[in-house]
């Protein structure tokens, strides 16, 4: 693992026993409201997210109003990923047992991670290999909410405020390297709703 300055226990999870076993039933499981998923769609088409996308951490979903021209869908469940229609290709690979990613550098135009990022066990290193396999002025955008399945959420998450988990990514950001400063927002204005936050940064610019 990177050097970290979190304290002891901060990734520990209640539930450690094997990923693989928490992820194989088939959920379809939206984990957010529809406003929610809304602000997700509607925050990927102002950053105009395009081309060549990796969906981080996803499933049978990809909140996009319009699908990308080429998505790649890393998550967990093969039936899930094989039921995401906006999906060219799928790939199953745990990120807390395998932090690399399995593509060349500056691969993708743009990586998407909704409301999983909580569930990283090793976000540091997760980080550094998007910036990895991001072009240069690419964008790695993390969204989130309140929900999550909470034995399996690192415990310095649960213990964090709403606004203490959007300094947290934004230190992911930072600790991975090669990151511009990371942008947070508070994508949804109904309070009856699920708050819908987004973190998001781009990879530095190659520079000579």
């Amino acid at each position: 693992m990177l050097d970290s300055p979190f304290p002891a226990g901060f990734f520990s999870r209640a539930d450690e026993s094997d990923d693989a076993l928490f992820y194989s039933p088939i959920r379809m499981a939206t984990h957010i409201d529809d406003s929610a998923i809304a602000a997700v769609s509607e925050l990927y088409g102002e950053l105009e997210i395009n081309g060549r996308v990796l969906d981080l951490m996803g499933s049978w979903i990809s909140h996009f109003a319009t699908p990308p021209a080429e998505l790649v869908v890393l998550g967990m469940n093969w039936t899930e990923l094989h039921a995401n229609p906006m999906a060219t290709s799928v790939l199953a690979h745990d990120l807390n047992t395998t932090p690399a990613l399995p593509f060349a550098d500056n691969h993708f135009d743009d990586v998407v991670c909704a409301v999983s990022v909580d569930y990283l066990t090793g976000p540091i290193e997760v980080f550094a290999e998007v910036q990895r396999v991001l072009r240069p002025g690419g964008r790695f955008v993390c969204t989130f909410s309140n929900r999550c399945f909470p034995s399996k959420a690192i415990q310095g998450w649960l213990r964090a405020t709403e606004s203490q988990r959007c300094e947290l990514v934004s230190q992911y950001f930072e600790l991975g390297g090669g990151f511009e400063p990371a942008v947070i927002e508070h994508r949804t204005a109904d309070k009856l709703g699920d708050p819908l936050y987004a973190v998001w940064a781009r990879s530095r610019k190659l520079t000579k």
